[in-house]
């Protein structure tokens, strides 16, 4: 029998008859069957007049997924009916995994013959049909939104008709391109196809041709893939340009005003030797009582770019800079990332400062923000001041001797942030990043270890000191914000991740918090090791993503309990929000933003990041393998770095590759794969081979166009063994 209750003197929700999803699902937690559509507009005790509304509410939740609608017009809530709602993650081995959107819900297993139409990311909603001891398993039985509106991928002809193979293998169907659609591809080009019709259970997805990118073998066709492969945004409206070209290149006099002058003071930009948007400055002086001021002056990009304008909506669209090794998608153009908002070395530039006082131990004092002017006295980069502080290069310490006590007090107050950062537990990764080096045709010369030095440390903990300083303050005045969140690994990867170390022979105690400090004595004891940059992957892969959130959780990787992205405004769109947040409550002007539209944006701009960061992971892929394309037959030393059923994983040392050992080239035993172990044994001679192992590979097949690279075993240099 169905309740009937009337709601009164609720908040009500334009969206539908008044009423909002707060009224609508609890209505329908309280029964223990789908409900008829009149059931429920019966339940909310609407009049006629309102009725229509309700529809479009619940039309618009069975939309977003939130309730589903099954067969007689009834509407249910999927965590009552075996449902799953999320993303499908395809395998080029034709299954898939629905990842549920609901935080701590399981993976759903996807056959392939009960993926139905569905496509690699779509939004879908699955059945969960059994569960057994490797989890879950269902059927996609409704799509809720598509994720793939084009397709990148080799031009084929076949006898009478045309195709497109994808170049992303999760996207299972060949593309079906009418006559007429082609636009004159020729065989083998890798073009982009716009998706005209999905798929269905009886036909392939068909599209048409409209972009020729060209041949596989064209050094410049990686970056183009990428692209277009990640629909990153690299061509700006003429409306963006517009206002960039009519911005002044250079501040005027009134624009000084209310602002605190800098310019005296000795300031300098520190980056890398091909940086070219510079959006961050420090500058530092020795007060009378032996504290120190620290100054991080920042590009006050919010000064040019104004809220809803063409310059705007664009850089909120990309959310985010993107860098490949030849070149930058950049946020904004060339006029502002470049030239205005740039901090070029004697120039006036108009910044937002965070002024930090810490007392000689580097113990914080006091903080202050201010709009200010500055101008870099020099362009500093991290190799230069690696040269003056570290090898103490007689000619570069005379060149920069004005320089010379403000880098010497940076480095020791340096010392002091990070040995306070690393007591209180922050995660510190020691991952080597790749650099990659071309030659002048685009293609890849090297792949070298990046250098990181004091220098990248100085910078890298008075950015930190900056941002915390700035999400500290608006916590203080309670006004909306936008946190940079890190939240704690869940209790499952940590489990795993102990059970991981316990095989390399390390311990992590079982009675710990699982704080950072526990994260970060295991990776002080691997340092130096063979196995010291697997054990620090494998760690980042069991942490959470960190993400921007308008509700502040805290930051477990850097033991912080607020953060914030204040530094880069030219290149990460949530800094742009972050400093008109700030400025507004300086100027003690109502901060006239919701939660909820900073929740909305720090969700969107959280997913830009995660495109671009995959974007970058990509192109670096593509121009490890075609570096290893010629080296054919070729031997190198390696580790192991994961092991799987049909195989071993090995990265090379020194050059940042990764190659498969296939279970089917090791001819000497048949070997068994321990997943618990995480290693694989022979039958008859109990030979293992395990992560943290060292070997020596010869380079057997290189794959370019899928990225593959198979490596054959030639010797075991080293066994790793429990200590």
């Amino acid at each position: 029998m169905i309740k009937r209750r009337m709601i009164k003197g609720k908040k009500r929700d334009q969206r539908g008859g008044g009423h909002s999803t707060e009224e609508l699902l609890p209505i329908m937690k309280e029964e223990d069957r789908p409900l008829l559509l009149r059931e429920i507009l019966g339940r909310l005790g609407l009049q006629k007049e309102e009725r229509g509304k309700a529809r479009e509410l619940l039309r618009s939740l069975a939309e977003e997924g939130k309730v589903v609608r099954i067969r007689g017009n009834r509407y249910g809530l999927p965590s009552k009916m075996s449902l799953t709602v999320g993303r499908l993650k395809a395998h080029p081995d034709g299954y898939g995994f629905v990842i549920p959107e609901k935080e701590g819900e399981e993976d759903v297993f996807i056959s392939p013959r009960n993926l139905k139409e569905a496509m690699h990311g779509d939004r879908v909603i699955a059945r969960v049909e059994s569960v057994r001891k490797k989890g879950k398993e269902g059927s996609v039985i409704r799509i809720l939104e598509r994720k793939t509106r084009k397709v990148v991928g080799k031009f084929m002809k076949a006898k009478n008709y045309s195709y497109i193979i994808p170049e992303d293998e999760r996207i299972l169907q060949e593309v079906f391109i009418p006559d007429g659609e082609t636009k004159r591809a020729r065989p083998n080009q890798i073009v982009v196809a716009e998706i005209t019709r999905y798929p269905t259970e009886r036909a392939r997805p068909e599209g048409r041709v409209t972009h020729i990118l060209g041949y596989p073998d064209d050094p410049e066709i990686g970056p183009q893939i990428t692209i277009h492969k990640y629909d990153l945004p690299h061509r700006f409206s003429s409306a963006a340009l517009k206002e960039a070209q009519n911005l002044p290149p250079i501040p005027s006099s009134s624009e000084y005003r209310e602002r605190v002058d800098l310019r005296e003071i000795p300031t300098f930009t520190i980056d890398g030797e091909n940086a070219r948007d510079f959006d961050d400055a420090v500058s530092i002086e020795r007060e009378r009582d032996g504290g120190i001021k620290l100054y991080v002056s920042i590009s006050d990009v919010s000064h040019y770019v104004k809220e809803e304008s063409p310059l705007d909506e664009e850089a909120y669209l990309r959310g985010t800079s993107v860098y490949f090794p030849d070149r930058a998608i950049p946020m904004f153009p060339p006029e502002l990332s470049h030239e205005i908002c740039c901090l070029h070395p004697r120039s006036d530039r108009l910044t937002l400062t965070a002024e930090l006082r810490y007392n000689a131990n580097g113990e914080k004092k006091g903080v202050q923000f201010y709009p200010s002017v500055i101008r870099s006295h020099e362009r500093l980069t991290y190799t230069l001041v690696r040269k003056i502080l570290v090898d103490g290069d007689a000619e570069a310490k005379n060149e920069f001797s004005h320089l010379l006590p403000s880098l010497e007090l940076m480095a020791n107050l340096c010392q002091e942030l990070r040995q306070r950062r690393m007591g209180r537990g922050a995660i510190d990764f020691d991952l080597p990043e790749p650099e990659v080096i071309l030659d002048l045709q685009g293609e890849t010369e090297g792949i070298i270890r990046a250098d990181r030095n004091l220098a990248h440390q100085m910078i890298e903990e008075f950015m930190i000191a900056a941002n915390e300083a700035v999400a500290h303050f608006m916590a203080e005045k309670g006004f909306p914000f936008v946190y940079r969140i890190h939240e704690p690994p869940p209790k499952e990867a940590i489990v795993e991740f102990r059970r991981f170390i316990s095989h390399l022979g390390y311990k992590m105690r079982k009675d710990s918090d699982h704080s950072p400090k526990e994260f970060q004595r295991v990776l002080s004891e691997v340092k130096g090791r063979p196995e010291e940059r697997v054990v620090n992957n494998v760690l980042l892969r069991s942490m959470k993503w960190a993400r921007y959130s308008a509700k502040n959780s805290g930051h477990f990787g850097l033991a912080s309990d607020g953060y914030t992205h204040f530094t880069s405004p030219i290149r990460r769109y949530p800094d742009l929000i972050v400093h008109r947040l700030l400025k507004r409550v300086l100027s003690e002007k109502e901060v006239r933003i919701s939660e909820e539209t900073l929740t909305h944006r720090a969700d969107h701009l959280s997913n830009r990041e995660r495109v671009a960061m995959e974007a970058e992971r990509e192109i670096l892929d593509r121009y490890r393998v075609r570096f290893m394309k010629d080296k054919t037959g070729e031997e190198f030393e390696g580790i192991i770095s994961g092991v799987t059923a049909f195989g071993f994983f090995v990265e090379l040392k020194d050059i940042f590759v990764e190659g498969l050992v296939r279970m089917t080239s090791l001819h000497d035993d048949y070997y068994q794969y321990h997943e618990k172990k995480y290693c694989l044994v022979g039958e008859r001679t109990h030979k293992t081979f395990g992560i943290g192992d060292e070997l020596r590979v010869r380079v057997d097949r290189v794959d370019v166009e899928r990225r593959h690279i198979d490596f054959g075993l030639i010797d075991r240099t080293r066994k790793e063994t429990t200590r």
